[in-house]
């Protein structure tokens, strides 16, 4: 796996980052020769899709940014405190509520019980950090949502329950703790036995791949009738917004933050926002567009009721294969089968 990159802030507002974290309104200094890459210049402000898809295609691994003449839409900002720190710290106190670890790590109670609370409590996590998701809330969130993470790594039983019994409603902050829940055990199938990668890492970005909600207005969200293609372009900005936001907040790896880039990319190429098919998606996104897709169907929505699992998984077969990886699918569906050892206790 790619070694993980962090954002990196010089003096007077630049930053380096990989070619796949590109977006349209960056303003861009190519570090190779004119001869090396298809452009006229070294600097010019990315306009286009087509430009972003050049310069990947050149083989160029990172570029520089100059954040003071980018022109992003919730513009990149250049932080002003160290990352883990923010001016309003005690506004985070309350993110991850005791109760959650409390019950992580109660002995006394059945496993179908720990779920159940583990979920409670993981909603009012997330509800706390999407209200105001600042770099110390995100942070907060990080060590509950790790806590998850270990439950999910180290209990079968418990586990089971978690993906079975997740809350039915679509509030963003719900289907948030679903989706974690679901990309991380589906990590945990194809991953567990590899030192290749971090579970942790990724588990947080499956759990934060809708933050770039927070920036859509919530009406559009709820709409309980079909969207205006003004409304749909409006919904198709959540993965880029949410990108946005990690980078303000220097949050999560490279490969993390890919995941809330691209959880909306689709196998075949039909999915969005670029267009993306096949191996060009991260892995990580592609797990995560299962549990995203799976999570939608099992939910009742503004404008649809929900399918049972079965169901769900079902129409994800026959209808939306071409959307997946198959082999990946494969391991999604084995997922949902009880333990050897399952019971109640």
């Amino acid at each position: 796996m790619a070694a993980s990159h962090f954002l990196k802030f010089g003096d007077c507002g630049n930053m380096n980052i990989p070619v796949e974290e590109l977006e349209i309104g960056m303003y861009v200094e190519i570090p190779v020769s004119w001869h090396e890459h298809p452009f006229l210049r070294n600097n010019f402000l990315i306009t286009s899709e087509g430009e972003i898809r050049k310069i990947i295609d050149s083989g160029i691994g990172h570029v520089k940014v100059d954040l003071g003449r980018s022109r992003l839409r919730g513009a990149v900002r250049k932080p002003t405190s160290e990352p883990g720190t923010s001016p309003d710290e005690d506004d985070g106190k309350d993110v991850v509520p005791p109760e959650l670890i409390s019950s992580i790590h109660d002995t006394t109670i059945t496993s179908e019980k720990k779920a159940g609370l583990v979920i409670e409590h993981s909603l009012v996590m997330m509800q706390n950090l999407l209200e105001k998701p600042s770099t110390f809330r995100i942070n907060e969130a990080k060590k509950g949502i790790s806590e998850i993470i270990n439950l999910i790594l180290q209990d079968d039983n418990t586990t089971y329950y978690l993906i079975n019994i997740n809350s039915h409603d679509f509030y963003t902050y719900t289907h948030s703790v679903n989706v974690g829940i679901l990309g991380v055990t589906l990590a945990k199938a194809l991953f567990k036995n590899s030192s290749d990668h971090d579970i942790h890492a990724l588990g947080i970005g499956f759990f934060l791949h809708d933050l770039g909600k927070v920036r859509i207005n919530q009406e559009i969200i709820n709409k309980p009738a079909k969207l205006t293609e003004e409304e749909m372009r409006e919904i198709r900005r959540h993965p880029a917004d949410g990108y946005k936001i990690l980078l303000e907040t220097r949050q999560l790896t490279t490969e993390s933050r890919l995941i809330v880039l691209q959880h909306h990319e689709r196998y075949d190429g039909s999915g969005y926002p670029r267009g993306l098919r096949k191996d060009e998606i991260h892995i990580y996104a592609r797990l995560c567009s299962l549990a995203d897709v799976y999570d939608a169907l099992t939910s009742d929505r503004p404008y649809k009721n929900r399918l049972e699992p079965f169901q769900a998984l079902k129409l994800m077969r026959e209808d939306m294969l071409f959307h997946f990886q198959p082999e990946l699918f494969e391991k999604f569906v084995l997922m949902f089968r009880a333990p050897n050892h399952a019971c109640r206790n």
